[in-house]
This record gives structure tokens, C-alpha cells and sequence, in this order.
């Protein structure tokens, strides 16, 4: 029997309770369409693209190291290196529902001196279903021919103005031809996911 004197409990309150995932960013839908710079605002806030990767299946490749802050280092056995780093926390540089000019904010902070006007689109694969047709998202490119003694670099990068995240991809190689076929490779065995 509930003692009269004891006060009485008041009826808890209920409430909503945020869902866990952003309606109308489905991973599985953005992956089955292209995903041109025009199209990044279409990405959920907050969850960062990721990079998949089969680099080290073709001949030649190797991992150097995997995960090493968010980067991830291939070597071939003919000199080229790739470097694959997806970076979060880029709001800084983010150019609000701008893709492109967020991508270029990012190369003029990796390099100051950049002439953006010299970036040309490019691409990756874009989600990692291969049992479906092959889709691409678009990024902007720097390719810069070997100097004297150098090497042939090409970097690939885009910010994801949305999650304010970043994938940069540079391929470094003795020459030109070396470089050309690293970056054919790189093209056709790395993925960019959505966020899930």
C-alpha cells in the first residue's frame, strides 16, 4: 500500500529521439548516380567520404602503410608512389554547397602558390559495388610534367562541402609514360564511398 504522505510521482515526459540516419541520404541511391562537383550538397553533413582500394591486386603495387593517419601509401617496382589520404574536419576551407570552389580552397592551402585556373576535372569510381554499372565522382586534377632530374606528379582531390571532408590522391613516378600508367591504375582499382 503507497504511503498517502509520499509524494507522487509526476508522469514522465516523452520524447524524440534524433534519428541516427539523415533522411533522404541514402549511401546505396547516391552510389547508383554520378556525383559531379555540382552535386556534393547532396552528400549527409557530417559523415566523411571514404576511399576503397585495390591498388596492391595489379602487379607491381605494394602497401608501404595503411590507416597511418588517414593515409594510406602504395610503391611500385617501377618507381611510382601514390598516396591516398581522406581527411576530416576541413570546414575552413569549406565554400558553403560548393564543391568546386571548395576543392580549389584545399589545393591553395596544400600550395599556396597554385594556379587553380591550371586544375582540369578527373575522376574516380565512385561506390564500391561492382556488380552494378560503374559510376565515377568528379574531383579536380593537377598534373605537372617531370623537371630536370624530377618526377612526373599528378594530384586528384575534392572537399566535400557537405561532410567537410577531403580525398587527396598524388601519384609521383620517374617520368611521364610510368606516370600514365599509374594514374590508368589508380582510375580503375580505387573507389571514393558515400557515407553511410
Amino acid at each position: 500500500m503507497p504511503d498517502p504522505a509520499a509524494p507522487k510521482p509526476s508522469p514522465s515526459e516523452s520524447t524524440l529521439s534524433t534519428p541516427t540516419i539523415t533522411p533522404g541520404h541514402d549511401a546505396e541511391a547516391l552510389a547508383a548516380k554520378d556525383l559531379p562537383l555540382s552535386a556534393g550538397g547532396t552528400l549527409a553533413p557530417g559523415d566523411p567520404v571514404l576511399v576503397s582500394s585495390r591498388l596492391e591486386e595489379v602487379q607491381g603495387w605494394s602497401v608501404v602503410h595503411s590507416g597511418l593517419q588517414g593515409e594510406t601509401r602504395y610503391a611500385k617496382t617501377d618507381g611510382c608512389v601514390v598516396v591516398v589520404r581522406v581527411s576530416v574536419n576541413q570546414r575552413p576551407l569549406v565554400v558553403p554547397g560548393d564543391d568546386a570552389a571548395s576543392t580549389k580552397e584545399l589545393f591553395r592551402y596544400l600550395d599556396p602558390g597554385i594556379a587553380v585556373e591550371k586544375l582540369k576535372p578527373s575522376s574516380l569510381r565512385w561506390g564500391q559495388d561492382s556488380g552494378k554499372p560503374e559510376r565515377h565522382v568528379e574531383l579536380l586534377a593537377l598534373e605537372s610534367a617531370p623537371a630536370s632530374g624530377g618526377t612526373a606528379a599528378l594530384v586528384l582531390a575534392r572537399l566535400f562541402s557537405s561532410p567537410a571532408s577531403s580525398v587527396y590522391v598524388s601519384v609521383a613516378c620517374p617520368d611521364s609514360g610510368t606516370l600514365a600508367k599509374a594514374r590508368a591504375e589508380v582510375q580503375s582499382r580505387l573507389a571514393v564511398v558515400p557515407p553511410g
